[in-house]
């Protein structure tokens, strides 16, 4: 890891002032938010968790961009949501609006003439409008069922033009209003991976042992009276860094692996006449085909393993991973 270079002039030391000044202008800015959450902010809530349809999430130029992400928090943890342009709604997307929705319009000035035109459609349709606003008292605030007070004193920009601070508040709000209603909905990391089974947390949560464990004739399993020698080969032949010790009728008898070979060799035990009962480790883990591969995971970390056998309800051995088949999916 390459060190952290020092600032060299004062050309460095005037870039780092300003970016601190940003910084603590947006990090007040979304401090002073803390004192409006107040009934109004819990009646926005209300109104999505009431919600039959879609959260209708809207808002042009940079309140555009962060009601996309809102949007976009919304679908992912629990609450059906979509961006609508107000550009757009004019020109027939209105027609994505049902009775059923709520909207909620993003604005700092609360006069932006795009959202203002769809104030008469939901006022027909009876939509319920949650107005994101830097001025409560704008056309936008006035119009709306609840209005979520996001203005700042400030923008971190010196010039205090460029939407910074506001959209940073804006943001910071509509994820705490994402937040509390997945909460009060009781949204789980399992539902979280079904909406992102793409991801490394879907991966974990949805994934399961025997989606991923080796079967039939990749499986390396040998006789308790079978050489040491044979339960060596039966471990290369396989490449799981382990073999597994079977009955007659497959159930577990322990497991042998490279450490087992180390601590065979530290006895003095002649490799070439013991056979797998001597060498092998048990009880030994093991792990059922309906464990999460997460649990896998666990247990190789836990008990410093690399390999698992994997056993069903009456310890027969019906599959087997390692570390690497959990890297190749992705969960680890």
């Amino acid at each position: 890891m390459k060190p952290t270079p020092a600032p060299t002039d004062a050309a460095d030391h005037g870039l780092l002032s300003a970016a601190r000044r940003a910084l603590a202008i947006e990090a007040q800015a979304v401090q002073a938010l803390l004192e409006r959450l107040d009934g109004h902010f819990a009646a926005a809530c209300r109104l999505c968790l009431a919600c039959q349809g879609r959260v209708v999430v809207t808002g042009i130029g940079k309140s555009g961009h962060v009601a996309r992400k809102v949007a976009a928090t919304f679908a992912s943890t629990g609450s059906p949501a979509f961006f609508l342009h107000p550009a757009e709604a004019s020109h027939g997307d209105l027609g994505m609006i049902t009775r059923t929705d709520v909207v909620l319009a993003l604005s700092n000035s609360g006069e932006t003439p795009e959202v203002l035109l769809l104030l008469p459609h939901l006022a027909r349709l009876g939509v319920p409008l949650i107005a994101m606003v830097g001025k409560r008292d704008s056309t936008l605030g006035r119009a709306a069922t609840v209005v979520l007070d996001v203005s700042v004193p400030e923008e971190a920009c010196p010039l205090n033009l460029a939407p910074t601070a506001s959209t940073t508040a804006a943001l910071a709000m509509g994820d705490a209003l994402a937040v509390a209603v997945l909460e009060a909905r009781g949204f789980t990391k399992q539902d979280f991976a079904r909406s992102h089974p793409g991801g490394t947390l879907g991966r974990q949560l949805l994934l399961r042992v025997e989606q991923l464990m080796r079967t039939g004739a990749a499986l390396p399993q040998v006789r308790p009276e079978a050489p040491l020698a044979e339960g060596l080969l039966e471990m290369s032949r396989k490449g799981l860094g382990m073999t597994v010790i079977t009955d007659a009728e497959h159930r577990i008898c322990g497991v042998f692996t490279d450490g087992d070979l180390r601590r065979a060799l530290d006895r003095q035990i002649d490799i070439h006449r013991a056979t797998m009962r001597e060498v092998m480790t048990w009880p030994c883990k093991s792990i059922g085909p309906r464990e999460l591969a997460a649990e896998a995971v666990h247990q190789m970390e836990v008990h410093r393993i690399t390999a698992l056998p994997v056993v069903d309800a009456e310890g027969r051995l019906i599959g087997a991973l390692n570390v690497h088949d959990l890297f190749r999916a992705g969960v680890v």
